[in-house]
């Protein structure tokens, strides 16, 4: 699913969107945290497939999974 979200500088200010779009990858998890479902999303933007909806859940995890937390030191 990592080839539907692409970051382009000229695209978006470089944010990731879906492949093809300036729909980002924000926009959805937004639409998705405000209790709306993908059919709901998909509606809204005919564009998109069901498959982007789970490329932007997808990316966001990955990027989770890759976090590191600092403690300071006191």
């Amino acid at each position: 699913m990592k080839n539907r979200i692409e970051i382009d500088p000229k695209v978006m200010a470089g944010k990731p969107v879906i492949k093809g779009t300036r729909i980002p990858v924000y926009l959805i998890l937004d639409l998705l945290a405000a209790g709306k479902g993908t059919e709901e999303i998909l509606k809204e933007y005919p564009n998109l497939r069901e498959e982007d909806v789970v490329a932007a859940i997808e990316y966001a995890s990955g990027l989770l999974k890759r976090e590191e937390i600092l403690k300071a030191e006191v």
